[in-house]
Order: C-alpha cells, then structure tokens, then sequence
C-alpha cells in the first residue's frame, strides 16, 4: 500500500456523529490498493486490549483514492480508535502518530467527547424533498393589476433583456398551486420577493415589506398557507451579503456621509460616497454600485438581519432560507442565524448558495445544505457536453460526496440549471434524449433534486437574462411528454425509500460504452439504476447479489418483471436509455 496516501482526520467529514452514541468514521487511501481495513475502538479511558472491531466498507473512489467508511457505537460518548491495514504484503497500524508496524508507536485517535453541538441535524422532511424554483416575475401572472409599467408580452417568443418586466407575481404562484402538485414537487424555492426596483430582487430596498408588484404580506401568507394545506413547504431568499442603493441605511450614508450611524454598515473606502467612475464602496461582485456589500460583521447589523429572518418564519410561517452568496458573509453571522432560525422553527431548511466545496459552512453550526453546483458540473460535463466519461464522472460525484458528512448530502439541492446558469436543454444543444437521462439520474441521485421552473415543460435559453424567460403555459407550447416523464419519476421516487434516504454505491462503469450504473439501498429496499449515455445500443449483464434473494426483481419505470436469478440480470439499453431495478414495484 501507499502509505504516504493514506489520511484520516479526528473531526469534519472524516469522523463525525450520527447521534451521541454513534460515530461515523472515514479513511483514505490510495486508488486501487487492495488492502483490508479494520478499525479497533474502546471508550477513552479503557485498557488496552478492550477494543472492539469494525470492518470498514470501500464505498467510493474518486480519481486519486478510494474512500472506506465504518461506524462506531459508543454507550460513553467518549471514543479512543486506531486503524489496522493490510494488504498482501503484510499490515500496519495508523493512529494520531502516524504509520507504525508497533500498535503503541501510532497511538489513536480520539474522539474525546461527544456532545450535542457536534450533532449535524437536517430536517427529517428534507430527506423526502423535491424542489421547484421560481422566479416569481416570470412563473406566472395571477393580478394584472399589480404589474409594473411597460410589462412585455407573456408569449413563447419573449427573450428577456436584464431590464424586462412580465407581470409574474405571487397571487400567479397560487393560482398554480395544483400544477405543482401533479408535477410531485413539495419544496417550492422563491428567489427574492422583498421591495426592489429591479425584476430580479437581488437588490433589497426594504427587506420587512413584498415588492408591490408581487403583492403584499396577506399574499404571501396566503400562498404558504394554501401550499401547506397540499403538502408543500415554501422557502424564501435572503440576500444578506449586500442591499440594494435604495436600502434606507444606505440612503442616510449617501445623505450624511461619515457622520451617519449606518456608514460602519458597509465598507465606504472614503467620503463623499461616490458611484461614478468606479464605486468607492465595496459592492457585490466587481463595482455593481447598486448592490452595496454589508458589513455583517457589525452587531447592528447582524441584528437586524437576525430578527429580519426570525420575523417572516414567524409572521409568514416560511419553511426556510436560501442564502445568497452565502460564501462572502462572516462566518460567525451564519452561525447566529441558525441557532435564531432553528429556535424560531427547528424543522426549518437553511440552504446556501456556494458554488465550489462547502465544507467549511456544513459542519452542523451553520448551514443544512448548499445548492449542489459541484454535482450539476458532474452531470454538465457527463449528459449535455459529454466531455468525460462513466468513470471520470463516477470519481468526480464521489470526490464531491467525500466532501461532506452524510446529513448534509442527503438535503444537497441537486439542481441541472438555475436562474443564475444557462437551461440544461440549451447546455445540450436541444438534444432531449440527453437531458431525459439526466433528469432520471437527477431524480435518483442521493439529495434533494431541484427543478428550475420551466424545465419540465421543456425550456431552453442561455445565461442570465435568457434563462429567465416567462414560463410557457400553453399546452400547444409545451412538453408533454418531459412533462410525464417528471411526473413518473418523482412517483416512483415516492415509492421507494432506498431513493430517498438510501446510501449510494456504484454498481457497474464502463466508459468505452457509456454505462453508467448505481445503486441506491435501505436495508429494506434496493433499487439499481443503469444509464446508457451513448448513441449505440449496449447489452450488459450486472450483479444482483445486493438485491437479496429475491428471483423476481422489477423495473418501476417501464413496469416490467426483471429475471434477477443466479445473481445476474441482463439488460438491453438502446441509445441514451435507463431502466431501473428494484426488489419490489413500489
């Protein structure tokens, strides 16, 4: 073995509780490496010799390295471990002092107390998630008399400029309330709705009011409430990193100057405050004048924006935050901002938006999730571009889950596009067959699958503002058949567990002919997916021994009864086909 490969880590994602008497614990070594992995682990203040033993499982591999995974029971909290590895050549022990063939030299880790602020705990529901996002100028118009000046043509030939206007408001959320559910969503994402000059919102004038245009506090209260009553839970967006010109602190900055007692909430280089040539204020990204950065940092700041968030989950009764460019905000506020959050409403989701590894904000004290942008670049590169193959792709998703304690993987907003990104349909040239496979794999990929709006009636657009174009509700305009297609899936993901709160393992990968297979299992229910993401048509035979017993095995897509005896089955897949496999037909 490659000893300089292995690593492990007493903290993080490397070793992390499930409860307070249970441990989770990770180990890396080295791609392809055979080596049998034992873990020897006692209560901290118990002899030597007292150690019980766990096997670690491999359960991921990435390009560089393979990933092993145990758990440990512990009545005390108080947890002392030491790894045994072996492979052919003999075995060695890895502990806090390193690599040693003598048990004493490596020493152990220690876990030295579990206590409950290590817990990481998601909301049970965000297991069984599936996501809608709507830009609410653009779903749909439900009070005409509400709608800003020059509003454009709500048609299937709109292009939106960054400047346009459609009329799209919440009382049209409402009003499309039951579409909703027939799709099978019930997590509905709104980007900002608070008081803003622009489409977007993403520059808050004043966050305790809904702009105008979208309605007003009875209106959102109404669309929470009627979504409850249909078993959908509705999460708002909060743009904490920066406000709007019109923001009042900012307003009495630009009147006062250094004598205002808001100009230490955002960074104002010097005075007079100045937008032209260049801003001499920090702003959200490069010199956007209109979107000052706030300095959360700040206790009079941090407060308001506290009791900002505890006041719509109490007053409106939303179900969660999305936290724009969450990775820019002192880390010390997010940590303030759950703990007033899950006190507000424990079961509340706290999503950010981070679009590179998230591992420092999912430690459990600050966010549940992340949008899933390292999964999209995965699927991007894989179905729509096609620029890697089967075993590229299966290293990158597990690299990305090796990222991450197994709580937050399960509520990962797995999305193939957003407001910020070009249409996935558009990402693969309009071939449709490719995005048909993705959304399946999407559809039973570990997390919360996020459906930008518009996806499942099958619009294109590039980038921002073309990707926001308004939604298509003529059925003439529209995708029946992805449409069905959705539906199916979120059905059948429905029916089984193993898709919802399974574990992950990869089943079968072959990157000549595009074959790509999984699966996903409970102790109770097993299903197994395998995608053809090639242009030929491809006969495979996979194992089916992690099925069980059971002779009979079933396709719940195609409602088919599958041969699974002697431990294999057969599958035929024509080009850009998946089927699916499971122990019942749900």
């Amino acid at each position: 073995m490659l000893k300089e490969a292995i690593y492990h880590r007493p903290e993080g994602a490397w070793a992390y509780p499930l409860d307070v008497n249970c441990l989770r614990i990770r180990l890396r070594a080295k791609r392809g490496d055979r080596i049998r992995c034992r873990l020897l682990h006692a209560d901290r203040y118990s002899g030597e010799g007292d150690e019980s033993i766990v096997d670690l499982e491999k359960t991921a591999t990435d390009t560089l390295f393979d990933y092993y995974e145990g758990v440990i029971p512990t009545a005390t909290r108080r947890v002392r471990y030491v790894f045994y590895l072996e492979d052919p050549m003999g075995g060695c022990w890895y502990g806090e002092k390193g690599i040693f063939n003598n048990r004493r030299e490596a020493g152990d880790f220690q876990f030295a107390y579990i206590c409950h602020s290590h817990l990481f705990e998601i909301p049970d529901w965000a297991y069984d998630g599936v996501v809608y996002q709507i830009f609410p100028e653009r779903f749909y118009n439900g009070d005409p008399g509400n709608d800003p000046a020059e509003v454009e043509p709500w048609n299937k030939g709109a292009r939106p400029k960054a400047n346009s206007f459609y009329g799209g408001d919440l009382q049209g959320i409402i009003d499309q309330l039951s579409y909703l559910k027939e799709l099978g969503v019930n997590l509905i994402y709104l980007t900002p709705i608070f008081k803003s000059p622009s489409n977007h919102k993403y520059d808050t004038t004043d966050y305790y009011r809904i702009d105008p245009h979208f309605g007003d506090l009875d209106t959102l209260k109404k669309l929470v409430d009627k979504a409850h009553r249909l078993g959908m839970r509705v999460m708002l967006d909060a743009v904490i990193n920066h406000a709007g010109y019109g923001f009042f602190a900012f307003q009495d900055v630009l009147k006062n100057g250094a004598d205002s007692k808001y100009a230490d909430w955002f960074y104002i280089q010097e005075f007079p405050v100045v937008t032209e040539p260049v801003p001499n204020y920090e702003t959200f990204a490069n010199d956007v004048w209109t979107m000052p950065k706030l300095n959360m940092s700040h206790p009079e700041v941090a407060a308001y924006f506290l009791d900002m968030a505890e006041y719509w989950i109490k007053e409106a009764g939303i179900d969660g935050w999305r936290l724009d460019v969450a990775n820019e905000v002192d880390p010390d506020f997010w940590r303030a901002f759950r703990k007033r959050v899950k006190k507000a409403n424990p079961d509340a989701l706290i999503v950010g938006e981070i679009w590179h590894d998230s591992g420092p904000w999912l430690q459990g004290d600050q966010f549940d999730s992340v949008m899933n942008y390292l999964f999209r670049d995965a699927v991007m590169q894989f179905f729509a571009t096609r620029e890697i193959g089967a075993d590229v792709f299966d290293a990158q998703l597990a690299k990305s889950r090796m990222l991450y304690r197994e709580q937050a993987l399960y509520a990962m907003f797995n999305l193939l596009d957003s407001h910020d990104t070009e249409r996935f349909l558009t990402a693969c040239g309009g071939r449709e067959e490719r995005m048909r496979l993705a959304v399946l794999f999407q559809m039973t990929y570990l997390g919360m699958p996020m459906i930008y709006y518009g996806d499942e009636a099958g619009m294109d657009g590039e980038t921002d503002p073309d990707c926001r174009r308004p939604m298509l509700w003529r059925e003439s305009d529209r995708n029946g058949e992805l449409f069905t297609l959705y539906q199916a899936l979120l059905r059948i993901r429905r029916q089984h567990p193993a898709l919802r709160r399974g574990d992950y393992r990869t089943w079968y990968v072959d990157p000549a002919a595009g074959i790509y297979g999984y699966l996903r299992r409970t102790e109770e229910d097993c299903v197994g997916v395998i995608l053809n993401n090639g242009g030929g048509t491809q006969t495979v035979s996979l194992d089916t021994h992690l099925f069980g017993e059971a002779p009979r095995l079933h396709d719940p897509l195609h409602g088919k009864i599958v041969d699974g005896r002697d431990g294999r089955v057969t599958v035929t897949l024509a080009p850009y086909e998946g089927r699916m496999i499971s122990t019942n037909s749900g």
